[in-house]
């Protein structure tokens, strides 16, 4: 059985784009879905850090090499350029400093890759204009006072960050669940987005 055909949209995309081979550190990890999926298709040495101790636990228990942290603090514990890759998925919009854990990604990973939902959507948009709430939707199911998700950003607001940073876009893919859209008013109809970053 294929590895990535059960991952999560955005995960399938960076599982994609990942050498065999490759030196990960997947921060936010979760159960460590991604890194057993490319341990076991494409042989990448995978280390992960998550926040969440029933994650880590799932993790551990899937044989990965994972601990628990918190990207807001520990990510300036690992040396420069010490991964191929840092992966960052759904976790941006959750940091507290979410500028500093990228600039942290981009010294510790050659390349990285961000994941984040798009709170611009039109769907999202819809929600506020009609309904006068935050939205719930199968993508964001956390309402406004359970969600882990303390920024709210858009495709169109990291592009800035990125151009203000100096950042460099290698590539980036925009979805609409599981489908993969073209760039052309991503910030109106992705989801989701990921992209793939270096200094």
């Amino acid at each position: 059985m294929n590895p990535f055909t059960t991952l999560r949209p955005d995960l399938a995309v960076i599982a994609g784009q990942i050498e065999p081979g490759a030196r990960i550190l997947d921060v936010g990890c979760g159960d460590g879905a991604l890194m057993a999926a490319l341990r076991d298709g494409k042989g990448v040495d995978a280390r992960g850090l998550e926040i969440d101790a029933a994650n880590v636990a799932a993790a551990v228990g899937r044989g990965l090499s994972v601990v628990q942290g918190d990207a807001d603090i520990d990510l300036a514990d690992y040396p420069n350029a010490s991964f191929d890759y840092a992966v960052l998925s759904q976790t941006l919009q959750t940091a507290r400093a979410p500028d500093r854990v990228l600039a942290e990604l981009l010294r510790i990973g050659r390349r990285a890759f961000v994941s984040f939902p798009n709170f611009a959507h039109w769907r999202v948009r819809l929600s506020l204009l009609w309904g006068g709430r935050m939205p719930v939707t199968r993508l964001l199911p956390e309402r406004w006072y359970d969600t882990p998700n303390i920024h709210h950003l858009t495709v169109d607001d990291f592009r800035a960050f990125l151009r203000e940073q100096g950042v460099t876009v290698e590539r980036a893919w925009f979805l609409a669940g599981d489908r993969r859209r073209t760039r052309a008013a991503a910030n109106l109809l992705a989801e989701h987005a990921v992209f793939l970053l270096r200094r």
